[in-house]
């Protein structure tokens, strides 16, 4: 029963979401009450509430009583954009509370992303890639965020139904779940650029520019309401500003960052040497990464790679929140980045174009915060990885045990009420 479940293209998706979820599910539900909580966090009880933290707040909000805005600086929910809430607002008139709501469209969005990109996958790069793909994102730590009530599951959904739209060369369907993507999130507007270029390149019909603007509609109507409420069509960006004072590259926070990753935030900021912990467990995670690398090309004998994984295992496992937070960042953006150039050739245009407008502006965004969540919606960024994992399937099954590892960790976190990003 199980290698039917395994082997069958349309229940694939669905088994793995369910397996990745009920992970999810029972280090929220089950693990996070039953264990001592960090200083900074909160034990919560069994129930709906361990979904709704952080910026589920400001969804909360907007669901419940509207948009507010002041350009003051100070943080204001109109730099959420209205999709996901509005969607969850309906759902309340029909007499569902709201964590319940959230956390219903969120996962069964994700379940959506999860199926639509394992056949747009299989049409581009065939059956090995399109599940390692599914493999990927449904255990990619940063996946918890398909769970709680936060807009990744949507936003994944949307954008990667325009993007099989497109290389399907389906321009109505293009637009209209582009105009949702774009009304969901800011990274929306990487896929009008995409889109735009791709058509450049492969030379498409005046339809597929036309595609362009259609999808820019969600994006347009959300400033048109800005405009009509708030007086200013563009107050969504200003709005920003409460979490993001500045637009460009932010390379003292990328510094610091980087700081933080090799010697330790105690280590850097005194200048002296506070955690020896942290410079070993930095020392066994790069030697993992070289054996992993050296093992690839056939320099590295397999029982020393096998050493060092257990290795960094047992770091991730006694890292800080700090330390993985940063990880994940330079992970996701420049790790993604990397191994979406590695396969750029295999991958369509839109795909590649999409991927490296993404990374481009989330890197001028101005800020480092959350950035391992926002380079996780960017789809191609995980197809990347994908690629690389099924050229190496060996590495693949030990990397999607770190996966799990720190998606525990994160899931506990979050459920015990800890900033994660």
């Amino acid at each position: 029963m199980v290698k039917v479940l395994w082997k069958d293209e349309h229940l694939f998706p669905a088994v793995i979401w369910f397996a990745s979820r009920l992970f999810v599910w029972t280090a929220m539900l089950v693990v996070a009450p039953n264990i001592p909580s960090t200083s900074e966090g909160v034990v919560r009880s069994f129930g709906w509430g361990v979904f709704d933290a952080w910026d589920s707040v400001h969804y909360r909000s907007i669901a419940t009583s509207g948009y507010e805005f002041v350009n003051d600086g100070q943080q204001h929910n109109l730099a959420f954009f209205p999709l996901f809430p509005l969607i969850i607002r309906g759902l309340m008139l029909a007499g569902l509370p709201f964590e319940i709501a959230g956390t219903l469209v969120n996962n069964l969005a994700f379940l959506g992303a999860l199926y639509c990109l394992y056949f747009w996958i299989l049409e581009q790069l065939g059956t090995k890639v399109a599940r390692w793909a599914i493999m990927v994102v449904a255990w990619c730590p940063l996946s918890l965020f398909g769970t709680v009530i936060y807009t990744e599951g949507l936003y994944l959904f949307l954008s990667t139904a325009a993007l099989q739209s497109f290389d399907r060369k389906r321009y109505g369907q293009t637009a209209f779940w582009g105009a949702m993507a774009t009304a969901t999130r800011p990274t929306g507007i990487a896929l009008i650029v995409a889109f735009l270029l791709a058509s450049w390149k492969e030379r498409r019909p005046p339809i597929a520019y036309l595609t362009c603007l259609g999808t820019a509609s969600g994006l347009l109507l959300f400033s048109l309401y800005c405009a009509i409420y708030f007086g200013d069509p563009i107050a969504f960006i200003h709005a920003q500003k409460g979490w993001r004072p500045s637009f460009g590259f932010d390379w003292l926070s990328w510094w610091s960052m980087l700081l933080e990753i090799t010697t330790g935030a105690s280590n850097w900021q005194d200048i002296q040497l506070k955690n020896l912990l942290h410079l070993l467990l930095f020392v066994i995670i790069a030697g993992v990464g070289c054996s992993m690398w050296f093992s690839c090309q056939k320099f590295c004998s397999r029982r020393m790679a096998y050493f060092f994984y257990l290795g960094v295992t047992f770091s991730l496992i006694l890292a800080d929140n700090q330390f993985i937070n940063d990880l994940l960042n330079v992970g996701m953006v420049l790790g993604g980045g990397y191994f979406l150039w590695r396969s750029r050739q295999k991958c369509s245009y839109v795909t590649s174009f999409y991927g490296f407008c993404g990374i481009a502006l989330l890197l001028v965004s101005g800020s480092v915060l959350s950035l391992s969540r926002l380079a996780y919606g960017i789809i191609p960024l995980s197809i990347g990885i994908a690629v690389a994992l099924a050229s190496y399937p060996r590495w693949g099954y030990l990397s999607l045990g770190l996966f799990s590892i720190l998606l525990a960790k994160l899931a506990i976190n979050f459920a015990q009420d800890v900033w994660i990003g």
